[in-house]
């Protein structure tokens, strides 16, 4: 809060007491009195002016501050209204009372949409869990009866669901997660099973190696993120000679998950983007694309403490980075 804003709001106060020193002198000159009582009564009556103006600036500063510093610490700014003591300015009060009104009805509104959001994502945590059985079912029977290019469209479906609950769980990862020391080579091993058939059909070479080493993770989450970036790397390999390779870094601060393959790489201007919702970039097979799957990544990396980074040269390769970061009870 500045004095020349504090200075503006007051100008009429300060217009007053100047007309009314004025009138003063007036009076004096009319009735012929000592023009040393003047000075000295105008001197104290501008002294007065002065001081009050400044303290009061000083204690309006001390007031706009300190509520300045409660909202910007409040993570909830829709609840200031029950933190900031009631004024006593008969203005403030009329403030207050809005303040506190709309405030209110922020929260009620809140707390339904909180509370329809619940169920929505109750319902397609429901669905999924439902959907899958027959999905099961029938990826048994393509097994069965060796039908290939259904049990390919199964798995599609299957993993479009698989997305569809994790991103419905994205909000609340806390709720569902729990942390324990996972083997990187364990996760890995899952990740690859479950494409495996797909990386047979396209004859895609592994290179997997030096993952043993230990993470404190949920194994569930970590895992569906490693099956987004694998499933990715499968999708966009059109080379002939088909590479991914997976490795672990041990580094002093940090473990580093890295899964690279030599497929189509990403365009320089879209990189920066590959995490955005819904983009799927200017060069790659639109039709077969989403933009959910990095982004789904990101924000589960960033919910776990995790952080997530691609390299990646156009026609060349492309790198994904997973880096756990060893925290005490890591290192413990």
């Amino acid at each position: 809060m500045k004095f020349i804003d504090y200075f503006e709001e007051k100008i009429w106060f300060i217009i007053f007491q100047v007309t009314v020193a004025f009138l003063i002198s007036i009076y004096f000159k009319l009735f012929g009195l000592p023009n040393k009582s003047l000075i000295i009564l105008d001197f104290i009556w501008s002294f007065i002016t002065v001081a009050y103006v400044v303290t009061s600036y000083l204690i309006k500063k001390n007031e706009y501050e300190n509520i300045v510093s409660i909202v910007d610490k409040l993570d909830e700014k829709y609840l200031i209204a029950e933190i900031l003591k009631k004024p006593r300015n008969f203005k403030n009060k009329a403030y207050y009372y809005a303040l506190k009104k709309s405030c209110k009805s922020m929260n009620d509104k809140i707390v339904g949409l909180e509370s329809d959001l619940k169920e929505y994502r109750d319902y397609v945590e429901s669905f999924v869990h439902e959907i899958k059985t027959p999905i099961s079912a029938i990826s048994l029977s393509c097994d069965n009866k060796e039908d290939k290019l259904i049990k390919k469209q199964i798995k599609k479906i299957d993993n479009i669901v698989e997305q569809m609950l994790f991103y419905a769980r994205s909000d609340s990862v806390e709720k569902d997660y729990f942390v324990k020391k996972v083997l990187l080579e364990d996760v890995v091993h899952t990740a690859i099973m479950d494409y495996m058939d797909s990386l047979m059909q396209k004859k895609i070479s592994l290179d997997v190696y030096n993952l043993e080493n230990y993470v404190y993770i949920d194994e569930k989450w970590i895992t569906f993120i490693i099956c987004q970036v694998l499933q990715n790397s499968i999708k966009y390999l059109n080379k002939p000679e088909k590479v991914i390779k997976i490795h672990s870094e041990n580094n002093k601060n940090n473990v580093v998950l890295v899964i690279e393959d030599n497929g189509e790489g990403i365009l320089d201007h879209d990189l920066p983007r590959v995490f955005e919702y819904g983009f799927t970039g200017t060069d790659r097979q639109k039709q077969y694309s989403t933009g959910i799957g990095l982004y789904l990544c990101k924000k589960l990396c960033n919910k776990m403490n995790l952080d997530i980074k691609i390299e990646s040269q156009y026609k060349k390769f492309t790198k994904v980075k997973i880096i756990f970061p060893k925290t005490n009870l890591y290192r413990q």
